[in-house]
């Protein structure tokens, strides 16, 4: 079975802890960073907080982007993905799809529940 030390898992989440400084909440899940943060952004929060890697859930390594609870909607429409971006790069770095969709309306505020981001371990 292959193996890969926790230095190159951390090496890779690093980058969401040092890098990453934006979050938007999405009306499809992006596949650019203009799309992230243009195109089918409902909303955003600049203040984020990314942890330092540690031990996965079941294997591997994660960080966690911190609970949300005061992001700026602007747009109106429901709200299916989340994106996290490097702003200062102009770099999509993470896309997944949020727990449950919100409809959301452009004035308002949104929250997010923190995530977990985790690259397990080889098969």
């Amino acid at each position: 079975m292959a193996t890969l030390a926790n230095r190159v898992y951390d090496s890779g989440l690093t980058v969401l802890d040092t890098e990453a400084n934006r979050v938007d909440i999405c009306s499809s899940e992006p596949t650019t960073y203009t799309a992230a943060t243009s195109t089918n952004t409902l909303g955003n929060e600049t203040s984020i907080s990314i942890s330092a890697p540690t031990d996965g859930d079941t294997s591997g390594r994660k960080v966690t982007l911190s609970a949300i609870t005061s992001g700026t909607v602007t747009g109106t429409g429901t709200a299916t993905h989340y994106a996290i971006t490097d702003t200062g790069n102009s770099r999509l770095l993470v896309t997944g799809s949020l727990s449950s969709s919100q409809s959301v309306t452009s004035g308002n505020t949104f929250s997010l529940t923190a995530v977990d981001i985790e690259i397990p371990d080889p098969a």
